[in-house]
């Protein structure tokens, strides 16, 4: 069993609380991604988990056990660090088979497993050779390599492609995933590149200030965020928020909110929830994608004026103001657009987000 349970977790460093109250399962065999930004609590939280740093309260439990205080070498997990952490004077092959050697296995079983490995990483012909003599993936591979020889049931991850190439990493990324879903272990991966969380976990956990915003499938974090911050944090672009105007009508119509010059419809589940925000502003959330682009006037758009266009090969991506706000719009690389070009852009009601300018929660009803 290899179930992970972080129960009321806290890690302080002097008046910094880096870990705040953290709550999170993570199944057997699962594949988690924390992701958030630089110094958001990510790497504390799995240095818990792994021993590396012991949490200040609360309780971590692998496989029903409670390994809160106990040392790493007693939690039966590998890691994988972002700097690779491999031995210099070593050839590959040592350097996969030092934990297995260090635990007092036989020469035999190191021997098999060592290569089982670096069968798994396709660097069987590097096992002669010392890192020096390697490019930075290969480097890479090995460290996961030697984390796979060990053979435990928790792997942790921490930012494990943030040193290598913009290409390098695109194909790391989809040989890891489909490694790890071989191997079977619970993965727990930390990253701060969100597209990088979203292509790989079958959960992510969102974090912030220490403490965790969102636990969901990518699909959910991306289209439904918690929160004005999930939203902001998770996609490229991250998703456009433009405050408007709560209109409650006094006669009981159905509420709406006033963008600008524009009146917007929130589907009428919701009438109730946003009709009760404290206060007459509402904050409105869509992304790039969900955005409509139109060559001329139509009722319910926003007459914008292009101030930069973005071609990015499979799309171009347009900068414009909408009621004061700095938004971009993502439209096909067929619609006709240039800088200082005057468009209309239209919000299409169900891919509209409602946040609470009070609370920052999203309102789904």
């Amino acid at each position: 069993m290899s179930e992970i349970r972080i129960e009321s977790v806290n890690k302080s460093f002097g008046d910094k609380l880096a870990v705040d109250d953290a709550n999170l399962t993570i199944h057997e065999q699962e594949f988690l991604v924390l992701v958030g930004p630089s110094g958001c609590g990510k790497t504390t939280l799995l240095r818990a988990i792994a021993g590396l740093g012991m949490a200040d309260s609360g309780r971590i439990t692998i496989g029903g056990r409670d390994v809160t205080y106990l040392p790493p070498r007693q939690r039966n997990l590998s890691m994988v660090f972002q700097s690779y952490a491999i031995f210099p004077h070593m050839t590959v092959r040592d350097n996969i088979g030092f934990g297995l050697k260090m635990n007092g296995e036989d020469v035999k079983n190191i021997s098999r497993r060592v290569n089982d490995a670096a069968e798994l990483l396709h660097i069987e012909e590097l096992l002669d050779r010392r890192p020096a003599a390697m490019s930075g993936g290969q480097r890479q591979r090995v460290a996961v390599a030697r984390a796979l020889a060990m053979q435990a049931e928790v792997l942790l991850m921490d930012e494990p492609l943030s040193n290598l190439d913009a290409l390098l990493r695109l194909e790391m990324r989809a040989e890891l995933k489909k490694l790890l879903a071989e191997v079977n272990a619970t993965t727990v991966y930390v990253t701060h590149d969100q597209i990088e969380a979203l292509s790989m976990g079958d959960r992510v956990a969102v974090m912030k200030d220490g403490v965790i915003q969102q636990v969901a499938d990518p699909t959910t974090v991306y289209d439904q965020p918690a929160n004005k911050f999930v939203g902001s944090f998770v996609g490229n672009p991250p998703m456009n928020f433009v405050d408007g105007t709560l209109v409650r009508p006094s006669d009981g119509s159905p509420v709406a909110v006033k963008v600008g010059e524009v009146m917007l419809s929130p589907d009428p589940a919701l009438d109730s929830a946003i009709r009760g925000i404290d206060g007459d502003r509402v904050t409105v959330g869509i992304r790039a994608e969900n955005m409509e682009a139109l060559p001329e006037a139509n009722d319910g758009a926003f007459a914008v004026d292009v101030s930069v266009v973005e071609p990015l090969g499979s799309q171009n991506l347009l900068t414009m103001d909408v009621a004061g706000h700095r938004m971009k719009i993502s439209t096909h690389p067929s619609f006709p657009v240039e800088a200082g070009q005057r468009l209309w852009i239209r919000f299409p009601g169900d891919k509209i987000r409602w946040v609470d300018p009070n609370t920052e929660a999203m309102i789904y009803g």
